[in-house]
């Protein structure tokens, strides 16, 4: 259904951009549909020691970083801890650059539109993070695409890009990206490499494999 929305960016040599773990598999979906490249851009959310799903900040591939202060303080995380988180979230980071990269080169991206993709927005912050560090790279026009998303995360990553394509927008006082799938599972790295190995892999080699 996402797919669908953004048949517009067929054949527009827009380079789509996966926010993994979660993003990978939408993107490789999205990507495969409209004849698109594919890469990444690796964000890990900065969460407190005592749970992992809970993100009060987040840092991108090339280590630009936010916090929100407001919601640390309200979680009861000094700084000492603050500064152990961005360390944290930076070494896993620099960890699955370089296993998702596997040594090549990061795509110049410089004036080429993109179309940013993860698996929901809860709070926006990982996503505003990602589109800052993109920014810094000079791209072009930068589209973002998730499955589902609360309206006032869209809404604030709309003010920073061309557009925001949501195929599931909800509201409320709270929003889990992971309540609003039927099926939830946490997408491993080891995951990711088969999707990407199963994309370079050429059409019918598994077949002719299969024949040997």
């Amino acid at each position: 259904m996402l797919a669908g929305l953004l048949q517009g960016f067929r054949g527009s040599g827009a380079v789509v951009l996966a926010i993994p773990a979660g993003g990978y598999p939408v993107a490789c979906e999205i990507a495969a549909r409209l004849a698109l490249p594919l890469d990444v851009a690796v964000v890990s959310k900065i969460t407190p020691s005592w749970n992992t799903e809970v993100g009060y900040g987040a840092v991108a591939f090339d280590g630009t970083r936010r916090i929100n202060e407001a919601m640390a303080d309200e979680l009861g995380i000094d700084r000492q801890e603050r500064q152990a988180g961005i360390e944290t979230a930076s070494r896993k980071v620099a960890r699955r650059v370089a296993l998702l990269r596997d040594g090549a080169p990061a795509p110049d991206l410089s004036g080429r539109p993109v179309i940013l993709v993860d698996d929901g927005l809860a709070s926006g912050l990982t996503m505003l993070v990602a589109i800052e560090a993109l920014e810094k790279l000079g791209t072009g026009a930068i589209t973002v695409a998730v499955p589902t998303g609360h309206v006032a995360a869209a809404r604030l990553v709309a003010e920073r890009t061309a557009a925001v394509y949501c195929a599931n927008l909800r509201s409320g006082a709270r929003f889990a990206v992971a309540a609003a799938y039927e099926r939830w599972q946490d997408v491993t790295d080891d995951e990711i490499l088969k999707l990407r190995q199963r994309r370079l892999q050429p059409p019918g080699a598994s077949r002719q494999e299969g024949r040997g």
